[in-house]
């Protein structure tokens, strides 16, 4: 059974930045494509950023140009740098993968809250 640990989230300003790591306890690679997911208080569970099998990352057009995913697969680890912070990215943030089928039990998710 894999397992997912989100980390990395805090209180940031608008305008800062954070980096959030999510470790794989597990083969990483039979969960790919990953992706990181965003629920917003009230809000239904998203799909930010998606880190593909090959090729170019995909982001939801509220991130782009501001998040970026990325992974160490030596580490079983994924990342996501969010930058240019806004009060809209609050919001709880989980790791799995994209394909329903593959997917891991949802971790704790990791908070971040972007207010002055």
């Amino acid at each position: 059974q894999v397992q997912l640990v989100e980390s990395g989230g805090g209180l940031v300003q608008p305008g800062g930045s954070v980096r959030l790591s999510c470790v794989v306890g597990g083969n990483i690679f039979s969960m790919l494509p990953m992706g990181w997911y965003r629920q917003a208080p009230g809000m239904e569970r998203e799909l930010v950023a998606t880190l593909p099998q090959t090729g170019s990352s995909i982001y939801a057009d509220s991130v782009k140009g501001r998040f970026t995913i990325s992974r160490d697969y030596a580490k079983n680890t994924m990342y996501l740098q969010m930058n240019n912070l806004k009060p809209d990215d609050t919001g709880v943030y989980y790791c799995n993968s994209v394909v329903s089928s593959r997917r891991a039990a949802w971790g704790q998710g990791t908070q971040v809250t972007v207010s002055s």
